[in-house]
């Protein structure tokens, strides 16, 4: 492609090794196809041949003489084929309401071709999944066959006409087609995939609707891919994640398929929750093949943390195009000539008509069916304007306190169809010098844009509206029929102005008329690109120059007749149709927009009718006109002189001219009357085209580089006629007026003459300033242009028109686009009415309406992106706009070389409308950007465009290098992170402790010595206690589960018993009893009777894992295990011993067993963690006594205490605080089972006041249920007396991050009832060691720090302050218990890191557990995780890695000793991290940042699929508002993380799985998503 006439064996050596270089990547895959050309283009460019370059001296613009460039026939040889054809072409649209200001078949050939040169690349783009109810538009769910790029159309098809393509996409892709490249394809690795996209059926369809369909999903459900994981796309090494693995291979093998490290590379693909060739995988598979990138290089070194370098700069280009033309002059209008007889002020020229031509019309208005309604004489409009001004004057209010003063501003609310009424309120309120501000008719209370209007109103003082009694009639009301409030409006008084209501003058009134001066005249409203309304102030004097500038240059004369399409409100139909015309005499016949609707030939007639000279009319009343005009044979437009067009500079304008003249040369119309113009609300008319002679050449159009352009310069396109731009001239500037063009960014210099920018104006006939803000006034009225040097050019202030463009030959202004719909993407600028042109080019567009488009960029990580809304047709099916939709983003991205972000389809109808029926952009951005769009289709396209993204971070090679080396207790200078608890020391209890080392011996004792006092209150949900039990009663029922044991267990010493109980002091008396007999108890927590089939598995493999000889259990748990339901899920007729404890005989065992030493196994602690792991670790005698004796000196334990307990007693510290700490220190627990809050939740609370518990021990998800289920009612509760000033200490027991946020609101919410702010805390305990932090009476109150989230990626702690962008804060996670040792090491060399640096927990403690359960004994991993040495430093001390994240701080607190007291922060587990572009992201984070995108997200999750992200976040709101977080959660997660979101699942409340500490399943969710099990509503797979 690019080597075309290059010589390769004559290329420099060093090309021709790059080239090879190349061939070689795009045969490895490593670069795309388009990625070579592209870099192969750039190696050649320097090397091609260069084309003789177009001379751009003056003439700047390479002119195509008479309308080369089009395809209409030259005008003085219409050719019958070429217009018949586009007729024929146009038989195909549907006519009606549709805009077609941006067609052009130049333009519809450029994209099909660009499309055809995609469709060779064959991109298979995932469709998205959608729930059938979240898609309420498509009636019947018609199932293509899945390739959605078009790729099997042949390569002419896309060229004809929408419908011959539709059928022969139809005939191409019958099923039998698909399946045989399915099956071919599928035996190589994963591409079998890339070829399916969405061809599956829907499950619920019966199938035979699709017999070929279906056998297509059998093939696919049989087709094993042999490559079962997908390749890994996105970062160059493969992910490792240290030495850790959670568990020995036999627990492993049979809790999961695998463990977390193999997750991701299983080459068995023996996975047993998942088949890998689902759909889910499928389509992510398509998306990897899809965002198949080149490899970056390797950095060499870490980046630093500074926003300029979290982005990539891209480098400049150094082909770039620049301007190479000299500094352009001022361009000067030709003189306003001088008139005898020229009224001094415009209501003059109205009085002097009124008294001389009163018979004269005026203004003729039109019935909806095009009919005449009225006609206004002179005459009668002077009288009416009269009576109105006296009436405005005099008649309101009283005569000491007139509300209306000359100089006040008044809005006119009059609609389009009732042009008379607008006429005599404007002219009644100039005649009483009131100032008018014309604006729309609001429809109802929320109108599009009526804030800003309101805001408008407020700017400009306006407080009294005028409008006509229909009108008035039609406006929203109340109950008691007052006009409402409309939405940010300033109050209004209403007055209409009917003739019946209005008073004649005195005879000795009259009114004032100056001369014209500076005072102002009217408001025009205008909105700026943000979507504010604000006022432009015209000045009398400006009013006046402006009408005898366009009589000027439009030669109007009096008498003559105009008819005006145009709103004459504001802009070109004010100007001409209302103004100017009064001043000539003229007979204005309006055609208001409904007219247009009901009977788009009706201007057109009217122009016959009353052979009218000039009519004033916009590109869509000329596209209507033609489609309308075959019912109309004798038309006759000869008279007309001047045909002015009034958005002729848009672009796009050229192809409707030349079309509409096309059609109507035949009935006169000549070709030199088409008249486009330029203008703007603050400079007015900028520039106009005048009428040419009889037969002189036409102007010439400039054909212009799409590519330049987007450069900001002026080249001739030569080279590809894809991306060409076709601009007519608006003529020349106004008389009077000196225009330049600026640069539109930065300080006004005036630009090259190649170079496109800014238009600006110096003319007496423009705007004044924008009325009541003088700020932004001064940036837009008051500029004064600069040269290169910076120095200003003159004293002349020039006014900013908003218009981009430039001077052609001959001083014709050109204009190629305006501000308000330019598009700045990194550093290039696009045209928003470009990209809607190509979008409508790309057929067929069955899918969208034609005028229901919106362009708009966001600002997201430090670009702008391009959004493009548009409204769906009902009957468009899913797989016809999805397919609509990925060849727009082609289209767009081959002809204006920029990446689309987002494409949202949303139903037709729902996108907010401006009065005259447009799109109303800002607030359609406002919806987007706040979720309230509610797009029933969308496609987020991150990975293509977004290309300022930071490179992957290179992992550094780990080696202890001398910087690192130890002195004294210091690391590199600073401080060793490591922290201790106070001494274990001596215990007050002396004798029990000697005497009794073992806990069954201390339950012994205390039945002994104090048989009666209670240990345990067990609480039921109305609070109640149903069972306590004292230190006697516990030790008889223990006592007679030894003796059952004995009896029926045939239990051997050591064997392993499973305790399976609800909550209660039943589980005690059994874990008591276990110890009594010498066997050793594993609780387990009982399966959910309502959901067996989730929960019985894990129940089975706990049994299994441990090999159970005996369960001890309930007999309704018993009767579970053995009933129907549960066979349904495993096999219950390999259960141990099932022993039921409920009714036990009085027996005592013979003897009580005493382990033989404290090191023997106590019991065996299973917990599943977050990451889908069971472990179990064995716990010795020692440690859990030196474990309850630390708990007992942290907290300040005695038999006198009351402490209430509201955890799940099955492991970790919840089974500790439950089960040993109240037999070890004597004090008094009072038992709340979670699940009890479920049915009452005020439970907790009530139960701490009513018994002044001072320590409390909780869940997250307890804190959780109280915070949301009771934040309301805190009241209520206070006045049922619930009373919390008595606790001292509510520690949230938790295995991760403190979550601070949740602890925050929990004690917010209850401060009322007198919960004190310092009460709440965290303890952390880990697998290794279940309690090292605990807050306890003793140390100072926990601390709060505030770290860098982009040092934390990099594995670096960095302190900033409350409040710093990017800070995350981290609470401390309690103090370190007594006897506990813990130190920060660096995970891969194992060596101590220093004070706040992030590294992984150590701990090394007398209660550690002893090791993992395992069945073969795997030593090398116990030795791993248990008794690690560090690498240098203490040889010699044994640690136990905890495998959590966190950092050691010195804080400036002192603690009980008096010394500074070290706080630990627990910043979160290994294992849960995701490593993405080299960098460490927590899960937590992200999902903190994603529940903040939209108020509908209830919960959110993340997890990694081959190193895609993956979001699920579940919906609270209503299935339509799905699809309007998808790139609410693509943007927060750029934009706060710099990740690129792969897939946005959205699925119902409650399906993010959480276990009973309140913590995320993430890996159970992603095992559920990749087995598509999770039902989603939408699942959205970003490009």
């Amino acid at each position: 492609m690019a080597d075309r006439g290059v010589d390769l064996s004559a290329l420099p050596k060093e090309v021709r090794d790059q080239l090879a270089e190349l061939d070689l990547e795009l045969s490895e895959g490593d670069i795309t196809q388009k990625g070579y050309e592209k870099k192969k283009a750039k190696l050649l460019a320097s090397y091609i041949p260069r084309l003789p370059n177009a001379d751009l001296s003056l003439p700047d613009v390479q002119l195509s003489p008479n309308h080369s460039a089009d395809p209409s026939p030259s005008p003085e040889a219409p050719g019958p084929s070429t217009s018949s054809a586009s007729r024929h072409h146009r038989a195909h649209r549907s006519g009606g309401a549709r805009d077609d200001r941006y067609r052009s078949d130049i333009h519809t050939e450029a994209v099909q071709a660009a499309l055809a040169k995609h469709k060779e690349e064959k991109m298979a783009l995932p469709m998205p999944t959608k729930r059938r109810s979240a898609f309420v538009q498509s009636p019947i769910d018609t199932c293509t066959p899945p390739d959605t790029s078009s790729a099997s159309e042949d390569e002419g098809s896309l060229r004809r006409k929408a419908a011959l393509s539709a059928a022969l996409a139809q005939s191409l892709q019958s099923p039998d087609y698909w399946i045989n490249r399915s099956v071919q394809s599928s035996s190589t690795s994963s591409s079998a995939s890339s070829t399916l996209s969405h061809g599956e059926p829907k499950t619920q369809q019966p199938p035979q609707l699709q017999p070929g369909i279906s056998v297509l999903a059998d093939v696919l459900a049989h087709t094993r891919i042999e490559n079962s994981v997908p390749p890994d796309v996105t970062s160059s090494t493969p992910q490792e994640r240290g030495s850790r693995v959670d568990l020995a291979p036999a627990v492993r093998g049979m809790s999961r398929g695998q463990s977390r490290s193999s997750m991701l590379d299983t080459a068995d693909g023996k996975r047993k929750g998942v088949p890998v060739n689902s759909r889910v995988s499928t389509k992510i598979q398509q998306l990897l093949n899809t965002l198949k990138r080149p490899k970056r290089p390797p950095l060499s070194e870490f980046f630093l943390d500074d926003s300029e370098e979290i982005v990539e700069v891209p480098q400049p280009d150094p082909n770039t195009p620049k301007p190479e033309g000299r500094q352009i002059i001022p361009v000067k209008g030709e003189p306003l000539g001088v008139v005898s007889n020229w009224p001094p002020a415009l209501q003059a020229a109205l009085a002097r008509w009124g008294a001389t031509q009163a018979k004269s019309p005026a203004l003729t208005a039109l019935d909806i069916t095009g009919k005449p309604l009225y006609t206004l004489t002179y005459g009668k409009l002077w009288s009416r304007s009269l009576k109105l001004a006296y009436t405005l004057l005099n008649k309101l209010g009283t005569k000491t306190e007139p509300v209306l003063q000359p100089g006040d501003r008044v809005a006119l609310v009059y609609p389009n169809s009732d042009p008379g009424m607008f006429w005599v309120a404007f002219y009644g309120c100039l005649l009483a010098e009131v100032i008018p501000v014309p604006i729309e008719v609001p429809l109802s209370r929320q109108d599009a844009g009526s804030q800003q209007i309101g805001f408008l109103l407020g700017s400009c003082g306006v407080s009294l509206a005028l409008t006509s009694e229909v009108c008035l009639k039609g406006l929203p009301k109340t109950q008691n029929g007052e006009i409402i409030q409309f939405k940010g409006w300033p109050r209004m008084k209403w007055v209409v102005t009917d003739t019946k209501y209005l008073t004649k003058p005195s005879k000795d009134w009259q009114p004032h008329i100056p001369t014209a001066n500076t005072d102002t005249a009217y408001i025009e409203y205008k909105a700026s690109k943000e979507g504010t309304v604000m006022g432009v102030a015209v000045s009398k004097i400006s009013m006046l120059t402006h009408c005898q500038a366009l009589t000027q240059a439009c030669n109007y004369c009096e008498g003559e007749t105009l008819v005006n399409v145009l709103d004459c409100k504001k802009d070109m139909g004010l100007w001409h149709g209302v103004l100017t015309s009064i001043m000539n005499r003229i007979h204005t016949i309006t055609v208001p927009y409904a007219v247009m609707k009901a009977c788009p030939m009706s201007w057109v007639q009217r122009v016959h009718i009353h052979k009218a000279r000039v009519a004033l009319v916009k590109c869509r009343d000329l596209h209507w006109a033609m489609m309308a005009h075959k019912d109309q044979k004798d038309t006759n437009l000869s008279s007309i002189r001047m045909l002015i067009v009034a958005d002729g500079a848009n672009p796009w304008s050229v192809s409707s001219c030349d079309a509409f003249l096309n059609v109507f040369q035949s009935h006169g119309l000549k070709p030199e009357v088409i008249c486009p113009c330029a203008t703007s609300p603050e400079a007015l008319t900028v520039a106009i085209r005048r009428p040419g002679a009889r037969g002189a050449p036409l102007p010439a159009r400039a054909i212009l580089s799409m590519g330049g352009l987007s450069h900001g310069v002026i080249r001739v396109n030569t080279e590809d006629k894809n991306s060409a731009l076709t601009v007519q001239d608006v003529g020349h500037i106004m008389p009077g007026a000196l225009m330049c063009i600026v640069k539109p960014e930065g300080s006004p210099q005036l630009c090259k003459t190649d170079e496109i920018g800014e238009i600006v104006i110096n003319s007496r006939a423009g705007g004044t300033m924008y009325y009541g803000l003088p700020g932004v006034t001064k940036n837009t009225f008051e500029v004064i242009p600069v040269n290169q040097a910076g120095a200003p050019i003159g004293e002349i202030p020039f006014s900013r028109t908003g218009l981009l463009g430039f001077v052609g030959p001959g001083s014709l202004v050109f204009v190629v686009g305006k501000i308000e719909g330019l598009l700045l993407v990194s550093g290039r600028r696009h045209n928003a009415d470009d990209l809607v042109a190509t979008a409508l080019a790309v057929e067929p567009v069955k899918t969208v309406y034609r005028g229901r488009i919106a362009v708009f960029s966001v600002t997201v990580f430090y670009d702008e992106r391009i959004v493009i809304v548009a409204e769906q047709r009902p009957d468009a099916s899913e797989e016809d706009s999805f397919q609509w939709m990925s060849r727009v983003l082609q289209a767009i991205d081959s002809i204006h070389q920029v990446g689309l972000y987002c494409l949202a389809l949303v139903p037709a109808n729902t996108l907010p409308k401006t009065p005259l029926g447009g799109i109303h952009v800002c607030e359609t951005k406002q919806n987007f950007l706040e979720g309230n769009l509610h797009p029933c289709n969308i496609l987020m396209c991150p990975h293509t465009c977004v290309t300022n993204m930071p490179k992957p971070r290179q992992k550094q090679p780990v080696d202890v290098g001398p910087a690192s080396m130890l002195v004294g207790n210091l690391v590199a200078g600073k401080r060793i992170a490591q922290a201790t608890g106070r001494e274990l020391g001596v215990v007050e209890d002396q004798d029990l402790i000697r005497k009794h080392q073992f806990l069954s011996e201390a339950l012994q004792w205390r039945a002994q010595t104090d048989p009666d006092h209670v240990l345990y209150v067990l609480l039921n949900a109305k609070g109640v206690a149903v069972c306590t039990a004292t230190c006697a009663q516990l030790h008889k029922r223990a006592e007679k589960i030894t003796a059952t044991l004995m009896e029926r267990g045939g239990l051997n010493t050591g064997d392993n018993v499973v305790l399976l109980y609800p909550p209660g002091i039943d589980l005690i008396a059994a874990f008591y009893g276990c110890l009594y007999a010498g066997v050793i108890p594993v609780t387990v927590r009982p399966p959910h009777p309502q959901n067996l089939a989730a929960t019985l598995p894990t129940v089975r493999m706990i049994i299994d894992v441990s090999k159970a000889s005996c369960i001890l259990t309930t007999q309704p748990l018993m009767r579970i295990l053995r009933s129907r339901e549960a066979a349904a899920s495993v096999n219950i007729k390999t259960w141990p011993t099932i022993i039921d404890t409920d009714d036990l005989p009085r027996k005592r065992p013979p003897h009580i067993y005493k382990p033989p030493t404290a090191e023997m196994l106590a019991y065996l602690d299973f917990s599943v963690s977050t990451t889908g792991m069971l472990t179990g670790v064995k716990m010795s005698h020692a440690a859990i006594s030196t474990l309850c004796r630390s708990i007992k000196l942290q907290c300040e334990l005695y038999s006198s205490r009351q402490i209430a307990i509201c955890l799940d007693p099955y492991c970790g510290m919840g089974f500790v605080l439950w089960c040993l700490s109240s037999v070890y220190s004597g004090h008094q627990s009072i038992l709340i089972p979670p699940l009890e809050l479920e049915s009452s939740l005020p439970l907790w609370l009530s139960t701490l006041s009513q018994y002044k518990i001072r320590d409390t021990f909780c869940s997250y998800s307890v804190m959780e249920l109280c915070t949301k289920g009771l934040g309301t009612q805190t009241e209520m509760l206070k006045a049922r007396g619930l009373n919390l000033s008595c606790v001292r200490s509510c520690v949230v027991v938790a295995e991760e991050r403190p979550r601070l946020a949740l602890s925050q609101s929990f004690s917010k919410l209850f401060k009322d009832l007198g919960l004190s702010s310092r009460a709440v805390s965290t303890a952390f305990g880990s697998r290794v060691n279940l309690a090292i932090g605990l807050q306890g009476t003793a140390g100072p109150d926990p601390s709060t720090v505030y770290v860098d989230m982009k040092s934390l990626r990099h594995d670096r702690v960095r302190l900033v302050e409350r409040g710093a962008p990017q800070s995350l804060p981290l609470m401390e996670s309690g103090t370190i218990l007594p006897g506990v040792r813990v130190i920060i090491v660096n995970p891969e060399t194992r060596g101590p890191l220093g004070d706040s640096h992030l590294g992984e927990i150590w701990v090394n403690s007398p209660h550690s557990a002893s090791g993992y359960y395992t069945i073969y004994g795997e030593e090398s991993l116990q030795a791993d995780h248990f008794n690690t040495r560090l690498s240098f430093g203490e040889p010699h001390t044994l640690w136990a890695r905890t495998g959590y994240l966190g950092f050691i701080k010195r804080t400036e607190l002192l603690d009980a000793s008096g010394d500074r007291h070290d706080a630990l922060f627990v910043v979160g587990s290994l294992d849960e991290t995701l490593e993405l572009r080299g960098l460490r992201y927590h899960p937590i984070d992200i999902e903190t940042s994603v529940s903040r995108a939209h108020r509908s997200i209830a919960e959110s999750a993340v997890f990694t699929w081959t190193n895609l992200l993956v979001v699920v976040a579940e919906l609270s709101g209503s299935e339509q508002e799905a699809l309007d977080l998808v790139p609410l959660v693509t943007n927060v997660v750029l934009e706060e993380h710099h990740l690129i979101v792969g897939v946005v699942v959205i699925v119902d409340p409650g399906v993010i799985p959480i276990n009973s500490r309140g913590e995320k399943q993430r890996m159970h969710l992603r095992d559920s998503f990749l087995a598509d099990q999770l039902d989603p509503i939408y699942v959205a797979y970003n490009m």
